[in-house]
C-alpha cells in the first residue's frame, strides 16, 4: 500500500509540512490580525483551520481509510504565541511579524513532533488496514499498446 511511502519519506515530509504549514499559519494569522487589529485573531484562525482538518479527517475516514491516515497539526499553541507577541509589542505590526513569525516557525515543528510521536506507527497501520479496493469500473486495465505486433 501507499502507507509505507510515509515511512520512506518521513523526515522530508515533516520538514516540508513544517515549513509550509507554519508559513500558512503565520501569514494567514498576521493578515487577520492586521486587518482586524484585534489580538486573539491568530488563535481564532488556527481554530478554524483545525476544524477544517477535522472535517477532512472525517471525510477520509468515511471513505474507508484508517483514522490515523490524516494527522491534525497542532496550530493553536503557536497561534497563541503569535497573539501574545502581537499583544506584547503594543500592536507594532513589524515587530509582531518578525518576532511572532519567528516564534511560530520555531514552535510549530516542536508541537507537531510531539503530535507525531503520539500516533500509531504507519507500518502497523499499513498492514492492519489494507488499502480500500477500487470498484470494477475504476480498476485500471493493462495497456493494449503493441498488442498486434509480434
Amino acid at each position: 500500500g501507499d502507507y509505507i511511502f510515509y515511512t520512506d519519506w518521513m523526515w522530508t515530509s515533516f520538514v516540508v509540512f513544517s515549513v509550509s504549514q507554519s508559513t500558512m499559519l503565520a501569514v494567514g494569522a498576521i493578515y487577520y490580525m492586521l486587518f482586524t487589529g484585534v489580538p486573539g485573531t491568530a488563535t481564532y484562525y488556527a481554530t478554524i483551520t483545525t476544524i477544517y482538518t477535522w472535517v477532512a479527517k472525517g471525510a477520509w475516514f468515511a471513505l474507508g481509510y484508517p483514522y490515523d491516515f490524516i494527522v491534525v497539526p497542532v496550530w493553536i499553541p503557536s497561534a497563541m504565541l503569535l497573539d501574545l507577541t502581537y499583544w506584547a509589542t503594543r500592536r507594532n505590526k513589524h515587530t509582531a511579524i518578525i518576532i511572532g513569525g519567528t516564534l511560530v516557525g520555531l514552535s510549530f515543528p516542536l508541537f507537531n513532533m510531539v503530535n507525531l510521536l503520539l500516533i500509531r506507527d504507519p507500518l502497523e497501520v499499513a498492514f492492519k488496514y489494507p488499502r480500500p479496493t477500487l470498484p470494477a469500473y475504476m480498476t485500471p486495465t493493462e495497456p493494449q499498446v503493441g498488442k498486434f505486433y509480434n
